[in-house]
């Protein structure tokens, strides 16, 4: 569906043009959701921040999670998911401390975070992809809490179930490329695609 990360940011700003030199504020979660935001925010002439959100994970996988856990320290479980699959009260300590530990390192480095400002302001909530949604959920009820007035999630690509069910917490929902049936990868809606290092996240920023 999109060579890149920054063709996809430019496919999702084409259906973001009402809010182009707006007061809205294009906030970006890390990693994947760097680029895509970065193009967004050129294309539409809006500043882009950082949202540090970070997945809480199964302890068999670096990409699948249950959970996440947002900059100010919000987070969300998915409760069926840990029964399901019988995940110890130890397992998920473990997974949040580490989910909160990366989410801390980011927001000191990307001087994001508790200085987030978006009290009354529309914000644009941007990631390369929605798989299990645990992550934007997350995102949203953190922003809810620090009174954004508007919430709008644009991602490139998402899984039908996910995006459904974030329609109901965000105000708007942008996702060209919503996708069915059991298997769903973010990376299958892109040629090119791959983890990305804090390094290159800040370089991206800094451009």
């Amino acid at each position: 569906m999109f060579r890149d990360r920054q063709t996809a940011g430019r496919s999702v700003a084409a259906l973001l043009e009402r809010y182009r030199k707006s007061d809205a504020i294009v906030l970006a979660i890390p990693a994947g959701g760097v680029p895509v935001a970065a193009a967004i925010a050129e294309a539409l002439g809006l500043p882009l921040q950082v949202i540090p959100v970070s997945k809480v994970l199964f302890p068999w996988t670096t990409e699948g999670g249950y959970g996440a856990v947002a900059f100010d320290g919000t987070e969300w479980i998915d409760h069926e998911a840990v029964s399901s699959y019988e995940l110890k009260p130890s397992q998920v300590k473990q997974a949040v401390d580490e989910a909160r530990t990366k989410v801390e390192r980011r927001s000191a480095r990307f001087s994001s975070g508790k200085g987030l400002a978006v009290g009354g302001k529309t914000v644009i909530v941007v990631d390369d992809g929605v798989a299990a949604g645990s992550t934007m959920r997350t995102a949203i009820a953190a922003l809810r809490k620090h009174g954004a007035k508007r919430i709008v999630v644009a991602v490139p690509t998402g899984h039908e179930r996910p995006v459904k069910a974030l329609r109901k917490l965000a105000d708007d929902i942008v996702c060209p490329d919503i996708r069915g049936g059991m298997r769903f990868a973010v990376a299958d809606a892109y040629e090119e695609w791959r983890d990305l290092s804090d390094d290159e996240i800040e370089a991206l920023l800094k451009r």
